[in-house]
């Protein structure tokens, strides 16, 4: 069913449902799902509703007109967005391919509602399993001693096919700050969730032998901080003593897949408010 999402952050105040419901009842709006948080520290509200597209009587343009007034009233923050048009993403890879993998696996069988403009990566090593899909693969190597001309190629290819989220699906590189500045909450990258205690090279080694109980990934926005974004979702698994390394490394990839898609679909679907270094996800 085709619906339009109604996306809002403003002040906190007495009377924003009330405004927001009397509007779409003046139009015979049938909300379909509703979502409030307000966040007592911050003094913010937060609210996200699905609204039929057929119970309208106009479109994106004339929604957009007609409820502009209370946005001002209300000093919000907001966007409307139709299902019908899917929105477009690039995903980035090197080597490793269980994320990039899981993702394709998710938009072949229709579980992931989007449009996979194509896949960018350092390596060629994953040109046929993209390719198997019908997808363009660009290989943009990445020169250690001056990563400039690779990431201006990347940049281009991004506005070319004009991207609404770019996903890191364990793209080993680190992006320039004018990347994520331009594309501020619309880069999504997933680690593993040792940070900061295990850095650097083999993670999971370092955690086996500090015996780690817990494994676990973390999906958040990209900013210029490393690692240090907008977490839009999380995940664990218990291990043991008993697990070898490799049964880590085996978990950990499973868990960084898991949270991954989850986190990409929440986007997908507007359900990821920002509000400073904090997100809410209905």
């Amino acid at each position: 069913m085709r619906t339009f999402r109604l996306v809002i952050a403003c002040p906190d105040r007495v009377g924003i449902v009330a405004k927001v419901s009397n509007f779409l009842a003046s139009y015979n709006g049938w909300i379909t799902e509703a979502s409030h948080h307000s966040d007592n520290q911050s003094g913010w509200f937060f609210m996200r509703h699905e609204i039929r597209a057929d119970s309208l009587p106009f479109g994106l343009e004339a929604f957009r007109e007609a409820f502009a007034p209370i946005a001002e009233e209300f000093s919000m923050t907001w966007r409307i967005t139709d299902t019908e048009q899917k929105k477009r993403v690039v995903l980035m890879a090197s080597r490793e391919s269980h994320c990039l993998a899981d993702l394709l696996h998710r938009w072949h069988s229709d579980e992931l509602d989007c449009d996979i403009a194509c896949v960018i990566s350092n390596h060629d090593d994953l040109r046929s399993m993209v390719e198997w899909h019908g997808i363009p693969y660009y290989h943009v190597p990445v020169n250690p001693q001056d990563k400039t001309p690779a990431f201006a190629e990347v940049s281009r290819l991004v506005k070319h096919h004009e991207a609404d989220v770019v996903v890191l699906a364990r793209y080993m590189q680190i992006l320039p700050p004018q990347l994520c500045q331009e594309y501020a909450h619309q880069v999504i990258n997933i680690h593993h969730s040792f940070l900061p205690s295990f850095v650097g090279a083999k993670p999971y080694h370092q955690a086996s032998m500090r015996g780690v109980k817990l494994i676990g990934a973390t999906c958040h926005y990209v900013t210029e901080e490393l690692d240090a974004g907008p977490i839009i979702e999380q995940d664990v698994v218990r291990v043991s003593h008993s697990d070898s390394i490799e049964d880590m490394v085996r978990f950990g990839r499973d868990v960084e897949k898991m949270v991954l898609a989850r986190g990409l679909r929440y986007h997908l679907e507007d359900r990821v408010l920002v509000h400073g270094n904090k997100t809410v996800v209905f």
